[in-house]
């Protein structure tokens, strides 16, 4: 027996939402639109619902909307029947119910990452741990404590032993082998950047070593490395080095190709600082594509590393990035609709309506409240007075008839210029809501069981708020 889905939504959606919902066809479940008797569907409450809605016999699920701010559990108990959070945006319902009603999971991947502290001999031990505690909580697994050539690092020992206290796995990179040891004797995990000739030193210790070749892009050398660790019994794990734009980098991709055709059940590791620091791009785009290759060789270590400032968040890209492609994988798909974290500058579906939906749902509207959106002619504004639509928010003040209201012009200023940068981009644009800049820049948690606090003109002057 198929599904009956119920959609509950406000007046203003309920057109729309029929409209899409009718636009899918043929589908595997049966539908039903509820309009629950408020203007702005996000601005349903429990209690009204409760009140108000009539299920009929038969619905399998209920769907709210992704802004819909109230407790799902009590609802599902109360009608007997699940209540599920939808998209924020009724344009995005096709894809959420393609993946039968249930958002991707991202909980998996199998990917670890080694977050490097470049200039860890600088700094005080404290420092250090509160270096590697940030890293870890951004989705770090490994802390990594960079060496510098001819900087002494006299706390190293104390600095592996105060990280394990943290809980933390912790390898150590050096080219000097009496650090290497020291770091080995305080209980680091792994150590890197071991070769042929310097590999002996993991065999006295519990410790992992990461094997590089002893000449620059030589394959033959990392296999004499493999062997040896091979014959002793211990476990290591292989990097071919990846090499900058211009400097190798082309070959260096063949080398990965061609180690995991060598080796095709060896452990592998990729730095991938090479092409987010040395490469003048947004590092997300960057990581998105070297994900995907270490996703097709499993590679399933990567070495992270961030200097420059364009790279801040390059430890959580790295995570989403990672999360990503196992999924995709998993599901033999596209790495495509599982997660905006890395889409930062630009969206996939940056209007959620068209012109025309725009258009018919000013028709609807009765009182002097603005409501503010994009599509692709430029930025509406209207109310129950008008609708005005222009490229560049400095021409729709003189429209709005608020030049005397210090507040409310903030406030509309604010929220034009906003859909103006959403315009210019391509990002998706939503009234009282900040722009979403993936993992960039991550929103301020909120609580989708309460509903939201006052706007910032509604706090000032009771007539501010805009959107009801």
């Amino acid at each position: 027996m198929a599904e009956r889905l119920v959609f509950l939504t406000g007046h203003l959606a309920r057109a729309r939402l029929e409209k899409l919902l009718a636009g899918l066809g043929n589908t595997e479940f049966a539908w039903e639109v509820v309009d629950i008797g408020v203007k702005v569907a996000a601005l349903m409450t429990e209690d009204i619902i409760i009140r108000r809605l009539k299920l009929a016999d038969g619905a399998s699920r209920v769907f709210l909307p992704g802004r819909y701010r109230g407790d799902l559990e009590r609802l599902s108990t109360h009608f007997a029947v699940p209540f599920v959070r939808g998209p924020d945006e009724v344009a995005d319902l096709p894809a959420f119910l393609g993946r039968a009603g249930e958002p991707p999971d991202l909980s998996r991947h199998d990917m670890r990452i080694f977050a490097e502290i470049v200039d860890a001999p600088k700094l005080s031990v404290a420092a250090l741990v509160e270096r590697a505690m940030g890293l870890a909580a951004a989705g770090a697994d490994v802390i990594d404590l960079g060496c510098l050539p001819e900087t002494p690092f006299p706390l190293l020992g104390e600095a592996v032993r105060a990280l394990k206290t943290e809980g933390l796995s912790v390898s150590v990179d050096s080219a000097n082998l009496d650090e290497l040891r020291t770091g080995a004797r305080a209980g680091a995990d792994y150590l890197l950047s071991l070769d042929e000739n310097s590999l002996a030193l993991a065999f006295d210790h519990e410790v992992t070593p990461v094997l590089i070749p002893s000449i620059p892009g030589d394959l033959d050398s990392l296999g004499r490395a493999i062997e040896a660790a091979v014959r002793a019994g211990i476990s290591f794990i292989a990097d071919p080095v990846l090499d900058p734009i211009h400097f190798g980098f082309a070959q260096s991709l063949g080398r990965f190709i061609e180690a995991r055709h060598r080796w095709p059940e060896a452990e592998l590791l990729m730095g991938t600082g090479n092409l987010t620091e040395l490469t003048d791009a947004d590092s997300s785009g960057v990581t998105a594509v070297l994900a995907g290759l270490c996703s097709e060789l499993q590679i399933r270590n990567v070495l992270v590393v961030h200097v420059s400032p364009h790279t801040v968040r390059t430890i959580e890209e790295h995570d989403v990035a990672r999360r990503v492609v196992f999924a995709a994988r998993s599901d033999g798909a596209l790495p495509r609709s599982y997660h905006p974290g890395l889409l930062q500058v630009h969206d996939r579906k940056p209007f959620v309506a068209s012109r025309e939906d725009i258009d018919a749902l000013a028709a609807d509207v009765r009182d002097a409240n603005f409501r503010i959106m994009t599509a692709e002619d430029g930025i509406h504004v209207f109310n129950g007075k008008g609708h005005n639509v222009a490229k560049d928010a400095f021409e729709l003040f003189p429209d709005l008839g608020v030049e005397n209201d210090g507040a409310h012009a903030f406030y509309l200023g604010a929220e034009l210029m906003k859909a103006e940068i959403a315009w210019r981009l391509g990002k998706r644009y939503a009234q009282d809501e900040p722009l979403n800049w993936g993992v960039a820049a991550p929103p301020p948690e909120e609580d989708r069981t309460r509903l939201a606090e006052a706007g910032h003109t509604l706090r000032a002057k009771s007539s501010g708020k805009e959107r009801e």
